[in-house]
């Protein structure tokens, strides 16, 4: 399926700096963060005391090899996994000090999330996948907000589509609508490209980057593509647990 923008006009997300609030403090503080979890053979030590702050608006490349914690790092900083010790604060919220519950409407409201793996739901169509989180967070222009979010992403003609009749970039796309559908402040992306050929990825990279600048959202891409890590404002490198200059 041939995998081309459509020409709808991008309705929303065309207020830059929505996203990014006050200008001010960092972002994103981390400051001796560690990570255990537990294994068959006792328990793993993934992070490794990490420090790191994150201005509001930049865009940060995390780069590093298979394994080195770069996807565990992103998990913590979008409260998906709970820091063993340390402190992570997004947005003036010191994520402990949330129970799950409370993570999640954080999460809703401040925190896109884009995985390799499309993650969409199989018996919705495109539409309602991008609707759904803002349905959850009480929003009630959440049809509209979704539709306008996918026309945004050039994919006006598939609202009604299920993910399965969908080729992989639009599908991801699908994603791309539904973690910058809330205007948030801060959106974390792991791989996004993996699952694509290469002209397809760096179509839906453009896309990605061009969001993020209309909106001023704070990016933290991790890759194992030098390429795009460089597209970042800043790049940083993490092997065996630690960031590294």
């Amino acid at each position: 399926m041939t995998d081309i923008i459509q020409s709808d006009p991008p309705t929303i997300l065309n207020q830059p700096g929505t996203a990014s609030a006050v200008p001010g403090a960092p972002l994103v503080r981390v400051a001796g963060l560690q990570l255990t979890l537990p294994g068959s053979a006792g328990p793993v030590n993934i992070l490794h005391g990490v420090d790191l702050e994150v201005g509001r608006g930049e865009a940060i490349g995390l780069v590093g090899p298979s394994g080195s914690g770069k996807t565990s790092l992103l998990m913590v900083l979008g409260g998906l996994e709970r820091a063993t010790a340390g402190t992570v604060e997004v947005a003036g919220q010191e994520l402990g000090a949330l129970d799950e519950d409370a993570l999640a409407r954080f999460r809703r409201g401040r925190i896109g999330i884009v995985f390799q793996a499309f993650h969409l739901i199989p018996s919705m169509t495109a539409l309602e996948n991008v609707a759904v989180p803002l349905e959850l967070a009480g929003n009630r222009a959440a049809m509209g907000i979704a539709e306008e979010s996918l026309r945004a992403v050039g994919l006006g003609h598939r609202l009604r589509h299920l993910p399965g009749e969908l080729s992989g970039g639009e599908q991801q796309r699908v994603a791309l609508a539904r973690a910058f559908a809330p205007q948030p402040a801060l959106l974390l992306a792991d791989e996004p490209t993996g699952n694509l050929d290469l002209a397809t990825g760096a179509m839906v990279m453009d896309l990605l980057f061009d969001l993020r600048a209309r909106m001023g959202t704070t990016l933290f891409l991790v890759t194992h593509d030098p390429a795009l890590a460089a597209r970042c404002g800043r790049e940083i490198r993490m092997l065996d647990g630690r960031l590294t200059a």
